[in-house]
């Protein structure tokens, strides 16, 4: 009898995959805690819901920039090298960001930590696809991609505990901030326990060699597929950023301003069952995608999710349904991301497999990116509000669903040399 799928990995790959897995959930508790604080901060700095999601905006248009560039240093200097490099960035911007005495001072900061969020994913996901055999890359990409579900609930917690203290200040966001340097001290277990992978290593002279990675993926064997791939990462993108960046907000708002008026110690009651929805819908997508099909998989989530936000968005104002919607929402609303770390890493060979895949998924980011500050100014408009500005989001998974068929799949291959 063959053994568990668990039993044949070894203690690299798992560690390989702890790291990652830790690297993504500090990234994201990172991340969130902005949006866990937009209400204080707008208060603070006296901005708007169009400012507050342009900030947000300037944070994911910067961590495609950093999805690109930190993909090309891992394939110069090393994939494990370049995740540290990246916890080390997004840590202290965040301890950076708290000294902030402006907005002006607050959209650097926040530009910096988007770099090392950016980084991190492009950097951690080529690692756990160059190390992990191909029979359990879906698996081991929807683990790792779990971990985000973990930090946003972190900084949810954090957020109650900080912001919503008896004798918490107008300026208790900064300690906030100040937590977010904690995973710096990660990257002295990954230094120590982290090896390159052997497919990077064998490979280094060959990535070395290629002057111009950018010009391989643009080229003409690649440029077709580096195009679809950012259209796809653009759809996904916009319409995940245009419901999650929001969330929080949503859910802690006044009826009156087109909330659920949950308040920011109450909305923490609703966030946590949908992210623990999000954690499962990670950690589950790739073992339905080994059974399913990794495209019918994408697809089932892509109009799950399509359907449910408007519904969410528009009846959010009753427990009962948050209660029964949202946990829903955050599996099929997360989960589809577990296809991207594998999906793309095999259409690009090792010399240039980290510059496409932190390239063409993290420019669709920057696309992406557009999302908090359209919705939240659309939600400015009369009589629109911020939960049916959540429904705008739908036809972009319905797009999604559409291009996931214009690109090849090779799931369970080995990666291309």
């Amino acid at each position: 009898m063959a053994p568990p799928w668990y039993r044949t990995i070894g203690r690299d790959e798992w560690r390989v995959l702890a790291a990652a897995k830790l690297g993504w959930m500090l990234d994201a508790m990172d991340f969130m805690l902005y949006a866990m604080a937009i209400g204080q901060l707008r208060t603070y700095f006296g901005f708007n819901d169009a400012t507050a999601g342009m900030l947000g905006t300037i944070t994911l248009v910067m961590s495609g920039a950093g999805g690109v560039l930190f993909g090309y240093l891992a394939d110069r200097a090393g994939r494990a090298r370049s995740l540290m490099a990246t916890i080390l960035l997004f840590s202290v911007a965040s301890l950076g960001a708290a000294t902030s005495q402006s907005v002006v001072q607050l959209l650097l900061w926040r530009a910096l930590l988007g770099i090392g969020m950016g980084g991190e994913w492009a950097s951690g996901a080529v690692l756990i696809s160059e190390t992990w055999p191909p029979a359990h890359r879906n698996k081991a990409i929807s683990i790792m991609q779990s971990g985000w579900a973990i930090g946003y609930i972190i900084a949810a917690l954090l957020a109650a505990a900080v912001l919503g203290a008896p004798g918490a200040g107008p300026d208790a966001w900064r300690w906030l901030f100040v937590a977010g340097v904690l995973p710096a001290l990660f990257t002295l277990w990954i230094r120590r326990n982290v090896p390159e992978p052997d497919a990077w290593t064998r490979r280094g002279r060959a990535a070395a060699a290629v002057r111009n990675p950018f010009r391989v993926i643009f080229g003409r064997a690649l440029a077709g597929r580096t195009i679809l791939v950012i259209l796809l990462g653009s759809a996904v993108q916009f319409a995940y950023w245009g419901i999650f960046f929001w969330l929080p907000a949503f859910l802690a708002r006044p009826v009156s301003e087109g909330g659920a008026g949950m308040g920011v110690v109450g909305s923490l009651g609703w966030i946590i069952p949908v992210q623990i929805g999000a954690y499962f819908g990670y950690l589950t997508f790739g073992f339905i995608a080994d059974r399913l099909g990794r495209r019918r998989t994408f697809v089932l989530f892509m109009l799950a999710a399509a359907l449910l936000v408007p519904i969410y968005g528009q009846m959010a104002r009753s427990p009962v349904i948050l209660m029964l919607l949202g946990p829903v929402l955050g599996y099929f609303g997360h989960g589809y991301f577990s296809m991207f770390g594998s999906f793309v890493a095999e259409l690009f060979p090792t010399a240039v497999r980290a510059t496409g895949q932190g390239t063409s998924y993290n420019i669709g980011r920057m696309a992406g990116a557009l999302a908090p500050y359209t919705i939240g100014a659309v939600a400015t408009l009369p009589g629109i509000g911020i939960g049916l500005a959540l429904g705008v989001t739908s036809a972009f998974f319905l797009l999604a669903a559409a291009l996931v068929f214009t690109l090849p799949d090779r799931s369970g291959q080995a990666l291309e040399a």
